[in-house]
């Protein structure tokens, strides 16, 4: 018998000046995660507010801005860290470490450990497959791709395949609410999509309104996001890089999206 499918209780809450907090919780076991750990103080309101105590802290990436909170977390809560593996010396308190195929369990919620190097060099993803849920960190944001600070480009577009291959009801949860800024690029580069012009209304409709654009959907990802479109080749067309490599034109796209 297939198991039973949207289990997880997730919650989305704003972190610093534009980073998302990330709860996941099993209500069949109590047990709560943070995906990374921004800011001490949203986080403990977060499970103050839901009657939750956290269990465990999943890292994406060692950066500041995603590992900050550990310390106050661990000595309030006692809770488990995991890390990945190439990055656990960089990563406070870490109590274990994973790697890619790995399975990692909040209660009885399990995820697949996604490894994505590029943003950083060991950093990972948190496919929750049951729940159609991928936690990304800084490697994928809505209608855009983290920059490529450690690793090369044809890691960074290795590890956007990866991701790409999740199946299309994929829940994408990023580190940043980024995605009216990615909007305003992309479509310097891909006007003539449909599809990110309805991903731009809907992001519009979302900011009015005082709502995250986060989580978007890997297909919509897939037919609106530049970055996940670099073999399309009416987009290497568009970019004057007709016939290039997949990789050639992910590194153009980027290296514009640093100077846009």
């Amino acid at each position: 018998m297939a198991r039973p499918r949207m289990t997880a209780d997730i919650r989305l809450f704003p972190c610093l000046s534009d980073n998302f907090g990330y709860l996941v919780h099993d209500p069949a076991t109590e047990a709560t995660a943070a995906v990374d750990a921004p800011e001490a103080g949203p986080i403990v309101a977060a499970l103050e507010a839901a009657g939750w105590t956290l269990t465990d802290i999943l890292v994406t990436h060692h950066h500041h801005d995603h590992t900050g909170a550990i310390p106050a977390l661990k000595e309030r809560y006692g809770c488990r860290v995991t890390a990945p593996a190439g990055e656990a010396d960089k990563i406070p308190l870490a109590d274990a470490t994973v790697r890619d195929g790995d399975t990692v369990r909040v209660g009885a919620l399990e995820a697949r450990v996604i490894e994505t190097p590029g943003h950083t060099l060991g950093q990972v993803a948190y496919w929750f497959a049951d729940d159609d849920a991928v936690f990304v960190g800084d490697t994928l944001f809505s209608i855009g791709a983290g920059r490529v600070f450690e690793g090369t480009y044809p890691m960074m577009w290795a590890s956007l395949l990866k991701l790409r291959a999740l199946p299309d009801a994929t829940r994408i949860f990023c580190g940043h609410e980024y995605t009216e800024s990615n909007i305003r690029f992309a479509r310097t580069i891909d006007p003539d999509n449909a599809a990110l012009k309805a991903r731009a209304d809907e992001a519009a409709r979302q900011r009015a309104a005082g709502k995250a654009t986060v989580p978007s959907r890997m297909g919509e990802e897939k037919r609106a996001n530049p970055f996940l479109r670099a073999d399309a080749p009416e987009l290497a067309a568009a970019l004057g890089m007709a016939g290039q490599s997949a990789t050639a034109v992910f590194a153009e796209i980027r290296e514009r999206k640093n100077k846009f």
